[in-house]
């Protein structure tokens, strides 16, 4: 009986854009040519997870963030049942930050998660989306993103308004 291999898939990757130093956060992932509009730029991949593992993985990540460890989240949910797991090293578009004014949006087409222009982008510029946050625990990631309309937390646009407020009644 032949012993089974474990292999690590190879690392994404695409003909649009390459990962390199971000001023937002760490790593980003930047246009090495003009993007048109509408282009799948690269896809989202990882570990395909049941929601039970997925929520298991989220209490694991909460604990490393009270430890002053990583509180990034990279889980897409893809259909009631099932999630993608984008911590892991051959996902490069796990690379893509946040921005309260993207460039990107991510799309899921067929259980699979894609990473798609809103607008033509020119090289060099970096690739951003809106990571869509909930919420509920949005003082665990404030966002770097520096542009004019940022809520100063990563949420989703639709709940921003909640962090100004917030903000505002602090004062």
């Amino acid at each position: 009986m032949k012993k089974k291999q474990n292999r690590r898939p190879s690392a994404t990757t695409s003909a649009w854009a390459e990962v390199r130093g971000s001023a937002i956060h760490g790593r980003g992932m930047f246009a090495t040519k003009w993007i048109p509009r509408g282009t799948r730029v690269i896809e989202y991949t990882g570990e395909r997870v049941s929601k039970a593992e997925a929520l298991h993985r989220e209490e694991l990540r909460r604990r490393r963030l009270r430890r002053g460890g990583d509180g990034n989240i990279y889980t897409f949910e893809v259909t009631r049942r099932q999630d993608i797991d984008g911590r892991v090293p051959w996902n490069t578009a796990r690379f893509i930050n946040h921005s309260c004014e993207p460039n990107c949006e991510s799309q899921i087409v067929r259980g699979r998660v894609w990473i798609v222009a809103l607008r033509a982008i020119r090289p060099g510029e970096e690739l951003v989306y809106d990571y869509c946050y909930d919420y509920d625990h949005y003082e665990d990631h404030p966002c770097r993103c520096g542009a004019p309309g940022c809520a100063g937390y990563i949420v989703k646009s639709s709940q921003r308004w909640r962090v100004r407020h917030a903000a505002a009644k602090r004062r």
